[in-house]
This record gives C-alpha cells, structure tokens and sequence, in this order.
C-alpha cells in the first residue's frame, strides 16, 4: 500500500511540475539554498573536515524532514501520496529546464543575441557576454542534456528507491554541488565532500539517463545505434564522472559536437570533443528539448511502475494462500 501511495504521489508531482512548473518566488529549494548558504558563512573554513560538517548538517536535515513526512504519513495513503506529490513537485525541474530551452531557442531564432546572453544564466554558470549564437546553442544543449538527468532522472530514482527522503536527500546533495562543490580557490577543499557526494548519487542516474536517450533517440529525429556508438565511445571523455554520459548520448542523438572551452567568469576549462556531427545549430535547441521530454516521461513512468509492480509482489507475498 505504501509503494502504490508513492507512486501515485510521484505521478501526481510530475503532473504538477508539467502543469505550474517552478515557482519565480519562495520555491523550496531557493529556501534550502538559502539555509545552507547562511550555515556556510558561519562554518566555512578552508578545509575538508569544515566541509564534511557542513555537507552533512545540509543533507542530513533534508532527509530528516523527508523521514518525518514518512514516518507521520506511514498509515494514511491519502497523505502520504500528498506529502509525496508535494515533495516531488518541489525537486523536480524538468518543465523549467524545458522553458529556459525555449527562451533561448526563441531569442536566437528572431536573432536577438542579447536576450540569449542575458538568458543563459538561468541554466548554466558560463560567462555568455563574449559568447557567440552558435556557443549559446552549444551551451544549452550541453546543459539540457545534464539536467535531464540532475533534475528529473535522479531525483526520480531516489523517489522510487527511498520515497520522499530520497527525493530530499538527492535535491540537497544536487543543490550543495551546485553552491560549493565547483573548483575554485574557496571551495576546492570545503566543497570536495559535497562534489563528491553528488557524483555518488548520480552514478547509477546519469547512465540510466545516457540509456533512455539512446533508446529514444528517434523522438529527436536521431538514430538509436548512433547515439549508443557515441555514448559507448565518448562518454568516458569528460571529466565528469556523470555529465559524460548524458552528453555524449545527447550528441550521438541529434547528431551534434559537444565540448569545447568553456569560460565560467574567467576560469576556462577545455572539454574534451563528443560526438561526430557538425556544432549545435539554433534548430537543435528544440530536439533537445524534445529529447529531453521524452526521457523525462519515460523515467517518470518507470519510477511509477517500479513501485507499482513491487507493491503487487509485496501485496502477493504477504496474501494467505
């Protein structure tokens, strides 16, 4: 009963973030961010011990919040498909992901390049102001195919694995990576256990994201054997752990060349190259977007499913013969 009561709280989550979307004010995870962020100014020290502390103290209280909702929801399904709805909605980033790929898509399209420049910071941490429209393409396509996995893949494997504190936890752990667990003079030994932590919880998710974009590859007008050749070849390649994969099967499926130099506020970093095919263009925009949305719904349908079918098997285990 438990699992079906997730699983309909997951469903209902998705068709919410689908229908509303990100919130502009006072979203949970802005509030979390917040909170850690003012946790950070009173701990920080330039050492990997003060980080472990404050990796733990952020992600422990989320999950603590998602164990409470468990624990009080335990035998009421009603609410507990609520709490969980509530819970998925607030991690879930796939509608906003799509939007700001629109946005970008739109203002490239009329050829109002500084409206993609001031556009681009909503989803990635690279300096557009010398960017050019084909490298806003670029770094939007790259972005999109990382966040299908960051903000609806994951969160969803770890909904369907431990229900609403998975959900919690995974969001936490996402965000602190995103605030301290980049390299930089600050943050290369504070944030080492937050960056750490976050490629653990995106291992398993990242290549499940790499596999449903090869499967559904023709969504983007793409082929299914390409992408899986390049994500076989290339996903290796990047220095992340996990955006490989996503990257590479993103490439391989619309038929694009990743990588590159990347200026994060002056800090360069040098990608290596994924895929064969020719620069993202304006029009790969939105196939990745496309793409990104079908992997979406599918990992939606398959965290439902999941619970659905282990709910049956409990439900038969436990029935007298």
């Amino acid at each position: 009963m438990r699992s079906r009561a997730t699983a309909a709280g997951i469903l209902l989550g998705a068709a919410i973030d689908m229908v509303v979307g990100d919130p502009r004010r006072g979203h949970p995870v802005a509030v979390f961010g917040n909170r850690a962020a003012a946790l950070e100014k009173r701990i920080y020290r330039d050492s990997r011990a003060s980080g472990v502390a404050f990796t733990a103290a952020c992600v422990g209280a989320a999950a603590g919040i998602g164990l409470a909702a468990d624990r009080l929801t335990r035998s009421c399904p009603v609410a507990r498909t609520a709490v969980t709805a509530a819970a998925t909605w607030a991690v879930l980033g796939g509608t906003t992901l799509a939007r700001e790929g629109a946005h970008l898509s739109a203002a490239l399209e009329t050829g109002d390049l500084r409206a993609a420049r001031e556009r681009l910071p909503h989803l990635c941490g690279r300096d557009p102001s010398r960017l050019d429209a084909g490298e806003i393409a670029r770094a939007t396509v790259e972005s999109i195919a990382e966040n299908t996995s960051d903000a609806v893949v994951a969160p969803l494997v770890w909904g369907a694995a431990f229900g609403v504190p998975g959900l919690l936890a995974y969001r936490a752990i996402n965000t602190l990576d995103a605030m301290v667990g980049h390299r930089s003079p600050r943050y290369e030994r504070f944030g080492w256990a937050s960056a750490r932590l976050d490629d653990a919880a995106n291992f398993l998710p990242a290549r499940l994201t790499g596999l449903l974009t090869v499967a559904l590859a023709g969504t983007a007008g793409g082929s299914p054997r390409r992408a899986a050749a390049v994500l076989r070849r290339d996903g290796r390649r990047h220095p992340s752990p996990n955006s490989g994969r996503c990257e590479a099967a993103f490439a391989g499926a619309l038929g694009v060349r990743l990588g590159g130099a990347n200026d994060y506020g002056g800090r360069v970093e040098h990608r290596p190259e994924l895929g064969d095919g020719p620069r993202p263009g304006v029009a790969d925009i939105r196939r990745s977007v496309r793409l990104a949305r079908a992997v979406s719904l599918t990992a939606v349908a398959l965290a439902a499913g999941t619970l659905g079918i282990a709910s049956l098997i409990r439900h038969r285990q436990t029935s007298p013969r």
